[in-house]
Order: C-alpha cells, then structure tokens, then sequence
C-alpha cells in the first residue's frame, strides 16, 4: 500500500505514513481470504458482501475454481463487472439498489444444492449495501437515519435490522441447501459474528423485545422532531410487537464462521511498524468507543499524562468506533469529530500530533479518511479565524480541517476495521517529508 495516501499538511513524516500503512496492510482483504482459506472441492460458489467484497472474491476467484459468484459492494470499476457480476447497493443508508441485492443474493444461494459449498466473504457495509426488509424501504431508511444521527452504537442498529430483515440473522444461510463457510472481516468491536453485516450466515441471539429496547432508549415514546419521524418510530415499533415471521428450522452446524481480519490485526500491526520506527509502542485498547467528542477529549488528555511520564518518542495506538450525536448542519465524521474536540486540549504541546483514521478510508459522508492534530493545531486555525468550539457545536469538523490541510484524504483502502487513532510525541528527528503536501 502506498503509505503517501495518507499525507496531510500537518502529516508528512515518512515514519508515520509508513506505520499507517503497515495497518492497512495487515487486514488487505485479498491476503485476508488467502491465508484463511480452508481446502473446499465440488462445487464451490462465491458470494462477496460489502465494502471489500471485490478484493476478497477475487482473491477466492484465484484461489480455486468457482461455479459461480456474486459481488455486492459499494464501489466498482469497470474491470470489476468484467470479472463477475456485480451490484453495488447504497451506504450508509439502504436504497432501492440494496433492495436489488438482497433479492439478488437470497436467489443466488436459493437455487444451491445440498452438495454444494457457498463461501460467503463479509466485510464492513454488508448491513446497508444488501436489504431484503419485512417493512417498506422507506420506513427503513428513515429508521436508519435516525439511529445514525442519534449515536447508537453499531451493535445495537444491527440488532434492530435483524429483526426487520429476511436476510440478516442467519436469513442467508437459512435460504440455501449449500453448505456454508463465511470469511468474515471483522468491523466491530469484539469481532460478535451477529453483529457483522447484521449476521446473514449467524444465528440472530437478540430478540424483538431487545429491538423494542433499543428505540425506547434512544426515542422514549416515539419523540422525534418531525411527524415522519414519529409515524416511522410507531410503525417499526407497532410490527415488532406483532407476531414475528416463523424462522425456518436450520442446523447452523453447517455453516462455518471464520474471522480473517479484525481491528486488533490492524494495531498490532501498527505497533510493530512503529517499534522498528525507533517509537516506544504500545496498543490502548481495541474497544474504543463513546461520543466521539468526548473520546477525543480523553485521548488528548491521555497523550499529555504519557508525555509527562515516558522519556522516549511514544506511538500509542487505540482501535474500535465512536458515535457522533448530531447537533448541527455541518459536515464530517467521527474521526474527525474525534481529532477537532481534541483541538482545544493539545495547543501548545510541542512536537505532539493525533491521527484518527477510519480504514476503511471513508470517514462519515465525507471524501476524508479522518484528520490530523498537532499541538499548533489550534493557533494556526485561530490565525485563519477559525474557532474549533464553534465548528465542534455544528459538527464540522470536515471544513476546519479542510483549510488547515489537514484531512487525511486516502480515498476507499478496500479494507474496513472500524477505526484507529495515533497518539504521537517527540517528532524531533530531521527526517525527509512526503514531496507533494504543501507547508
């Protein structure tokens, strides 16, 4: 992976851009689904779901010969389409294309045979890119968004769209005679196998009354700002206390589920890279989670209460995915949320720098990856007239990086583990800078 992608402004240490790329590198999806895949004969069927399913199908394309594939992704080029079929369906809200790939997939692994194999590739996305929803679209894209500008958490929006979903919690595998192996690229914390991609080939272990919970949680009563807000909270909520569609009898002993990549891959990774770098290293913690702005305050405090106790160049790592409760109209994502509540509580830390990176290079509804921080951070924005209090309360993050030059612009990695976050000191050394970023 070319380690210049990651260049900013404010990042253009070789050292640094090089241990990025070391965690990138770990959990390539096409590497993933080599060394993880197990000796299959017969008949062997590839179905890729998500944001790496390209890269992972071809990847078992070349493996082993395949009777036949399906692709459903976010991005495609025109080689992809040459290669197998490909649907790409919508993210981070389903739309009528994701509609297209559900039905699409629940076909494709419908008309197996028993002595058949289907190997199923998941990765990051799956949940919007692929739907097959008991209630109408519409309903299920408003409930989404809702649930994505609210905070909640991954797990529990992939709990409700088990529920309201024929192909997610083990629909997939309950729709086909195949027998069944899943390679599975983890992006969410602690790797639950009904969690990623709402599970299409796992037993769904949550209920509807844990679905209930969730909305209750996050809109007590059914409040919402608008009356289509309120019509959609009461429908979902009328038709979970419904009676729920009979699940089909299936031995899910015939599906194998195997983790090939996951966060904790990516830092360790990173951790390494960094050590031959000359950092001391180390990993915080693969289950960051919380309000974004909130985490962002906690790590920048925590880099200064390790700077005062460390006498060596440190590079700690944390991994896992924060929330974002929208409160304004502005632009960005949780890593860059993360990186500008940070802004305020590193000025003035010499040679100190914070990089917050979603891997899978697309950070919010942004064409950044995430964004950068140093401790001058904060009064080279108050020179332009830039107040990070005031873009944090509009969430808008995305602008006051922008005239920093300080996005992380990597475009799509191929690869999707959630998120990882760099706390960075004594970046004394003269090294050479990436060419190509403006001072």
């Amino acid at each position: 992976m070319d380690a210049s992608r990651f260049a900013a402004r404010s990042l253009r240490d070789p050292r640094l851009l090089r241990i990025l790329a070391a965690a990138l590198a770990a959990v390539d999806p096409a590497e993933a689904v080599r060394r993880s895949l197990p000796p299959l004969s017969g008949n062997v069927y590839g179905l890729g779901i998500g944001k790496a399913a390209i890269p992972m199908l071809t990847a078992l394309a070349e493996a082993i010969p395949l009777a036949g594939t399906l692709a459903i992704s976010k991005h495609a080029s025109p080689l992809d389409r040459r290669l197998f079929p490909v649907l790409l369906g919508g993210h981070p809200l389903p739309n009528l294309d994701s509609l297209r790939a559900g039905e699409a997939a629940l076909q494709f692994v419908s008309a197996l045979r028993e002595e058949d194999t289907l190997v199923c590739l998941l990765s990051g996305g799956g949940s919007a890119l692929m739907t097959a929803p008991y209630i109408p679209l519409e309903d299920l894209q408003t409930l989404t968004a809702l649930l994505l500008s609210c905070g909640a958490r991954i797990d529990e929006i992939n709990t409700l769209r088990r529920q309201l979903d024929r192909v997610k919690g083990g629909g997939l595998a309950r729709a086909t005679k195949a027998k069944v192996i899943s390679l599975i690229l983890s992006d969410v914390i602690g790797n639950p196998l009904e969690a990623i991609a709402s599970g299409p080939t796992s037993p769904n272990p949550t209920t509807s009354e844990d679905a209930l919970a969730i909305i209750e949680k996050y809109f007590p009563h059914s409040a919402a700002e608008t009356q289509r807000d309120r019509e959609v909270l009461n429908s979902v909520t009328q038709w979970l206390r419904a009676s729920q569609p009979a699940e089909t009898a299936y031995d899910f002993s015939r599906v194998q589920n195997i983790i090939i990549g996951d966060n904790r891959l990516a830092s360790q990774a990173a951790m390494k890279q960094a050590k031959r770098e000359g950092f001391e290293a180390e990993v915080l913690t693969n289950e960051l989670q919380g309000e974004a702005r909130d985490v962002g305050v906690m790590l920048a405090k925590r880099l200064k209460e390790e700077r005062s106790k460390r006498e060596r160049p440190f590079c700690l790592i944390a991994g896992g995915e924060t929330t974002v409760t929208l409160r304004g109209g502005g632009k960005g994502g949780r890593n860059q949320e993360l990186a500008l509540s940070a802004v305020e509580e590193l000025q003035g830390q010499e040679n100190a720098m914070l990089i917050s990176l979603a891997t899978d290079g697309e950070d919010g509804p942004t064409d950044a990856a995430g964004a950068v921080v140093t401790g001058e951070t904060f009064q080279r924005g108050k020179r332009l007239g830039l107040d990070a209090a005031g873009f944090l309360s509009r969430n808008d993050a995305y602008h006051y990086f922008e005239a920093l030059g300080d996005l992380i612009r990597s475009g799509p990695t191929g690869t999707n583990v959630n998120d990882l976050v760099f706390l960075v000191t004594d970046l004394t050394q003269n090294v050479p800078k990436v060419p190509g970023i403006r001072s």
